[in-house]
């Protein structure tokens, strides 16, 4: 299978565990993925308490804004705009954009995606990046950090719960984002972001008599946007590994998942990301929907995406 940005892709259909290797790294990958996994070392078994505390804090607080007191017409439409924001903040901006440098855009767009991804609270971007490149040179490995191999639950959500062994050698991979103070800044603070967010929508909610109150428009808008969005991110990290069909014979476990594209506006077309990963559309077939995508098309159309580079599908066999 002969793979390339801006070349007519071969499609060979494998199966969970693919036969046929092309080099030696293939093979050490391919046989990383079967390979049993140890348990974790013991400084590992334990849960990180500031992290554990703030997701229990959030689902608690998502449950609390789905009580009846809290509901309004205005927190759902809150939480539809900030689920477009928050989602492809994360999609366009910190994946597509700054973790795989798909396409250039201009510094001003490239800052608004970053921050709007921020509003996800999912670490700070120069981590968010980090990791996510040291997930593609190791994906399915013992060492990757949100390994599939350990299961399903591991690879969705229990791994941030426990310390990041990946973090340290991950670092050694963002030297285009360390030294930009933009990133600095926001890697410490982007927890910060949610304040002036709840605190306008709390007014807003208070001054316009809104049922709920503003209490209800705030819970709607951060706890209950972001277990939603923390939830469809990490299907990415497990669903897709485990459900869905290939298009490419990679050396991973990857999945394009029709029902997860659609929640995270196309970043389950996974399989395609994973052999393609530097491409700016993972939507490759015609049925493959990719809301990212179009974003992107958006942009260059108004001239605020360029170099865009794009992997092309060819169902043909060598």
């Amino acid at each position: 299978m002969k793979s390339g940005i801006r070349q007519p892709k071969e499609f060979i259909l494998v199966s969970n565990v693919p036969t046929t290797a092309s080099n030696t790294r293939d093979l050490r990958l391919r046989a990383g993925i079967v390979a049993p996994r140890k348990p974790l070392p013991a400084q590992q078994r334990r849960l990180k308490i500031g992290t554990t505390s703030f997701m229990l804090a959030i689902h608690v607080g998502a449950v609390f804004a789905l009580l009846p007191h809290f509901w309004s017409w205005q927190g759902l439409t809150i939480l539809g705009v900030l689920y477009w924001t928050t989602v492809l903040g994360v999609t366009l901006g910190l994946h597509r954009l700054v973790a795989h440098r798909s396409f250039v855009a201009p510094k001003w767009v490239e800052r608004c995606l970053v921050l709007m991804g921020a509003l996800a609270c999912q670490s700070g971007p120069i981590e968010w990046v980090a990791l996510h490149r040291h997930h593609h040179q190791f994906s399915d490995q013992s060492n990757d950090h949100h390994d599939a191999g350990r299961g399903f639950w591991w690879s969705h959500s229990e791994w941030m719960l426990h310390e990041i062994p990946a973090l340290g050698p991950a670092y050694r991979l963002v030297g285009d984002l360390i030294t930009d103070p933009f990133f600095r800044w926001l890697d410490h603070w982007f927890l910060l972001l949610q304040i002036p967010l709840g605190l306008s929508l709390y007014w807003y909610g208070e001054f316009n008599d809104i049922h709920g109150g503003g209490l209800g428009l705030v819970l709607w808008a951060i706890p209950l946007r972001l277990a939603i969005v923390y939830h469809v991110t990490w299907l990415v990290n497990s669903a897709t590994h485990t459900f869905g069909y290939r298009n490419f014979n990679c050396p991973d476990l990857s999945r394009n998942c029709w029902w997860v594209a659609i929640l995270s506006f196309g970043e389950g077309w996974h399989n395609n990301h994973h052999a393609h990963p530097q491409s700016a559309r993972h939507g490759l077939r015609w049925f493959e929907f990719d809301i990212t995508w179009q974003h992107i098309k958006l942009l260059k159309r108004f001239g605020l995406a360029k170099r865009i580079r794009q992997a092309k599908y060819s169902h043909k066999t060598v």
